[in-house]
């Protein structure tokens, strides 16, 4: 998930810096690019990923049940 949201936001400051838009002095393409690169860090750390919650975690025995 956090990659497709560094995918955006690569995407916006690749846009912004074709156009050479001026949207203020916090919002540039290199803050953009380091928000994307905080991203991919957090997905490469496994931040935002599958959980427990989602049925993403399967534990040890996989889906199967000891009986």
């Amino acid at each position: 998930m956090l990659a497709l949201v560094a995918a955006i936001i690569f995407a916006l400051a690749l846009l912004l810096d074709l156009v050479e838009a001026n949207v203020g002095d916090a919002l540039t393409p290199q803050t953009l690019m380091f928000a994307g690169l905080f991203c991919i860090a957090l997905h490469l750390g496994g931040v935002g990923g599958s959980s427990p919650v989602n049925g993403g975690w399967r534990g040890r025995g996989g889906s199967s049940r000891r009986r």
